[in-house]
This record gives structure tokens, sequence and C-alpha cells, in this order.
């Protein structure tokens, strides 16, 4: 048996790829970015061997011990985190600087595959979904009180791969419920729009139809539809609080959220700016772009962050139409080959693990495409293997590794 074999060669010739035009896009901004890039790179190729040539075994043996030390790093930012753009959420070590809550996600993700992989585990179990509930929870909890809006976001990735191994799809139907809900009674407490009360009673009033509808009709037990008419009054109270919530929040975050009503033009000074730059950078391309190292708006650094969230407008001004598609289908392939591999797996374990990575993708991908065509509000979530940035370029190839090292184990193994 060749030692290459079970190697996902398409896998990791993508994952290289995307490294490699990565690191030319940040040179194409910023040289002395670029080359640091390139060495963060072979940085994670060096720990990447090591992983590879570990026993598949010591993840899971050790991912109880990872998720807590993943965990305590974060923790840790509130007394030893230092601040950057506004967030205290990095560790400062003289110019060097770590992002512990990238970490964090490999964790939780190895925690979780060992729970789910355990002979005990059961998704009608109550006690099964508490601790699967805990186990995201815990780090997501940490990462609200930092905070840091974006992460908390890519925790719900999770419930992906819970969804794979039994967990309910309402849930993802409620979520989507109760997000619809704050951002539409925002939107409608706009003095000239609909009164907020007229939403809150419009919602009771569905609400109430629908009760009466399965009671009366589909002679449904009563007892059966509690929990419905539960979510249907959550609903309604947070369509009527939500415009608390908003008021709480920094200045600055509710006028990202506001620039999916208004547009970006309307705060083209403060929280719009980034965003109407990025647009014309990515127009401005057109199909074919403008070329390495020629696009006036990103030469001109006319978007601030260009070389990290912002990343995907210079592939859009310097690659056009062309370049950005062919990035987009090269991050959809190399995603739905994970979620292929994964469901291949012999290893429960290597399948949830699998799959949690693929989704942590996913929504990083998702989130950062949409944040710079103004499809999602500015969060701060780095495109992954593309972004300039140590911590995530090193913990998305961890990951990386670990899984094709899973995946190597499970092609070789005689179970």
């Amino acid at each position: 048996m060749k030692w290459t074999e079970g190697i996902d060669k398409l896998g990791l010739g993508l994952y290289f790829l995307l490294c490699i035009f990565a690191i030319a896009n940040i040179y194409s901004v910023d040289e002395g970015l670029g080359k640091k890039q390139l060495i963060f790179f072979g940085i994670s190729i060096f720990v990447g061997l090591i992983i590879f040539l570990s026993r598949s075994k010591f993840f899971e043996n050790m991912s109880g011990i990872i998720y807590i030390g993943g965990v305590l790093m974060l923790a840790g930012l509130h007394v030893f985190g230092t601040e950057i753009l506004g967030q205290k959420n990095w560790y400062k070590f003289g110019s060097f600087t770590m992002q512990p809550v990238e970490f964090s996600k490999i964790g939780t993700a190895l925690m979780l595959a060992n729970y789910v992989s355990g002979a005990e585990f059961d998704l009608k179990n109550r006690k099964s979904l508490i601790t699967v509930m805990a186990i995201i929870g815990i780090p997501a909890v940490v990462v609200l009180s930092i905070p840091d809006v974006g992460s908390l976001l890519v925790f719900t990735a999770f419930f992906i791969a819970l969804y794979r191994e039994g967990l309910s799809g309402k849930l993802f139907v409620v979520g989507g419920l109760f997000a619809a809900v704050f951002l539409i009674a925002n939107y409608l407490n706009d003095p000239l729009k609909w009164s907020l009360w007229y939403f809150t009673v419009f919602i009771i009033i569905i609400g109430g139809l629908w009760f009466a509808f399965n009671a009366a009709f589909l002679r449904k037990n009563i007892y059966t539809l509690l929990p419905g008419v539960g979510i249907v009054l959550l609903l309604a109270a947070l369509s009527f609080i939500s415009p608390v919530i908003f008021e709480k929040l920094p200045k600055h975050q509710q006028e990202r959220v506001e620039v999916l009503y208004k547009g970006e033009r309307e705060f083209r000074d403060t929280s719009g700016y980034n965003l109407l730059y990025s647009k014309t950078a990515i127009g401005s391309g057109g199909m074919l772009g403008k070329g390495f190292r020629e696009g006036s708006v990103t030469q001109g650094k006319f978007v601030p962050e260009q070389e990290t969230d912002y990343i995907f407008c210079t592939v859009g001004e310097e690659w056009g139409f062309v370049g950005s598609a062919a990035l987009v289908f090269a991050y959809m392939i190399f995603i739905g080959r994970i979620y292929y591999l994964s469901e291949k797996q012999k290893s429960v374990f290597n399948r949830v693990f699998g799959y949690c990575f693929a989704s942590i993708l996913l929504m990083h991908f998702s989130i950062n495409l949409g944040m710079v065509m103004g499809l999602f509000p500015t969060v701060g979530i780095p495109l992954p293997y593309f972004s300039y940035g140590g911590s995530s370029l090193l913990a998305f190839s961890m990951m990386t590794f670990i899984f094709f090292k899973l995946n190597y184990a499970d092609k070789n193994s005689l179970v």
C-alpha cells in the first residue's frame, strides 16, 4: 500500500490554491503584509505536517483538554486581552497578535464530535440535547461577553452538524423567524412606517388564527399546540422589545444594521464608508478585471481593512467577474468536498468533526461575501484562508489538516 493512498488530493489541492491566490491578493494591497502572510502560510504547513504525522486518535482523546483550553483562552481576554479596532479579542506578544476565538472553534468542534460519537448519545434524550447545547453555549456566551458578535454567529454552524445527527429542522425555522422579526421590527419602528404596536398585534392575530385552525379544523390535541403558541408569544414579545435591544447597541453597530435599510450612501462618512467603496471596487472590475495591482480603488487605499475582512473587493476589482466567480466556485467545491468526505467516514467522530469544519467554512464564506456586497451587516468575519492574519490562517489550516488526517486514517482503516 502506497503511503499516499487515502490522501484527498482534490481537497488539499484546493486548499493550496486558495492560500496561494490569497497571498497574491494581499501582496497586491500591501507588499509587507503579503510577505508576512507567506510566512504564516509556511508556519501553517509546518504545523499541518506535524498534525499529519500524529496519531489520528490523538484529537479524539485530547478533545476535552483542547476544548477547555480554548474556553480559558477566551475568558482570559477580559484580563489580558488587547483592544484592537474597538474589540478586546486579541492577545498581543510584542509585534505579534493572536485571536483565540479562531482556535476555540477547533476545540468546540472536537468536543462536540467526541460527545456525539459516544454510545449514550441520543438527541431525542433531553440530557444529550442539554449537553450538546452546553458544549456550544459555553464558548458562545464567553464570545458574546467580549463582545464579538461576528464570531458568535459562526457558532451557529455547529447546529448544521447536529442537524445531520438528528436535530429537528424546526429549530432553524424558529431561529430564522426570530432574526427576521428583530430586523423587521426595527425597520417598522420608523415613524414613517407602520407602528411597532400594529406589527406586534399582527403577529398575535396570525398566531391566534393558526391556533384556532389547528384546534377546530384539524382537531389536534390542544397540548401539542402549546409549543407553537409559546413561539408566537415569544415572537410578539421580541417584536416589542427589539427596538429596546437595538438602542442598547453601540452607535456604530446600530448604523451597520441601518445600512441594510437605508443604503450605504446615507452613512458614507461612517459605517457605510467601507461598503460604498467595496461595491465601487467590485463593480469597477467589470468582466475581466483591471489586472494585478492595477485596481485604482484598492491601490488608492480607499477601502479600510481591504486586506482582511474586505479582501474580496480586491479580487473583484483586479480579477473582475470571471476571477470572482472562479473564487466562489473554488470555495463551493472545497466546502462541498468536505461535506462529501464527511458523509463517507466510517467513524462518527470523523463525520461530526467534518460537518462542523465544513459548516464553519460555509458560515464564514457566506457572511463575509454578504458583508462586502451589502447583503449582510458588517460584523468582522474573515474570509477563510484568504483574509490577512496569522491566527485565522493557522486555525483554518489546523482544521483542514486535522480533517484530512482523520480522512486518511479512515480510508486506511481495516474496520
